[in-house]
Order: structure tokens, then sequence, then C-alpha cells
């Protein structure tokens, strides 16, 4: 077996989360547009994407619109990333991390 060590350094910890489900997304299989990581990244650092302030936040952090979030939300619903838990849309509590640490992944790619 190969262990390959790779230190990257973020500006913050929404480029962190942006990483972290970009590298989640690819070793799963899942496609995802740059703007789907976003929303997934940024809810899961501010815990929830259902207030009008957070959705506000995001739109004018990302050059984007509301209706757009809703599309996307749908989406990310579907695969599962997203989830409805007490009236708030989360990210899924499995893949939801701290990004104020950093973080240390190992990721084992193994053939059957």
């Amino acid at each position: 077996m190969v262990l390959q060590k790779i230190k990257r350094i973020e500006g913050d910890v929404y480029s962190l989360a942006e990483m972290y489900y970009t590298l989640l997304a690819g070793v799963n299989n899942i496609s995802l547009t740059p703007r789907e990581v976003q929303l997934v990244a940024f809810t899961a650092v501010r815990g929830n994407i259902s207030y009008a302030n957070i959705r506000k936040e995001f739109c004018d952090k990302y050059g984007t619109t509301n209706p757009s979030i809703n599309n996307i939300i749908s989406k990310l619903k579907k695969t599962g990333l997203l989830i409805k838990d007490g009236g708030k849309i989360k990210v899924a509590p499995q893949i939801v991390l701290n990004f104020e640490d950093g973080i240390v992944l190992e990721i084992r790619l193994l053939r059957r």
C-alpha cells in the first residue's frame, strides 16, 4: 500500500469546507457543480440555509439569487447531502465537520 501525504492551506473556513465537499463528492462519484459545492459548504459552516438572512448572505457572497438556491436545495436533497431537520435545511449530519480547526482525511482506495 502506498501512503501519499498532501497538505493544503485554505484561506477561510468556507474555502476549507468547499475543498472537503469537492473531495467527498469526487471520491463518492457524485457530480456537483461549483455552486452546489459552495451551497453545501456554506450550509455546513452556517448550520442551515433556512432563514432569509442566511440566504441573503449566501447570495451576496457568491453572486446568486434566491430562486437558484431553491433549485440547488431541491437537487441536493435528492442526493441526500441536504436534509430537512425540524423545518430547517441542513447538511446531512454524517458529513458535517468542524472546519474551524482544520481537518485530516484518510482516504483508502481499494480493489475488491
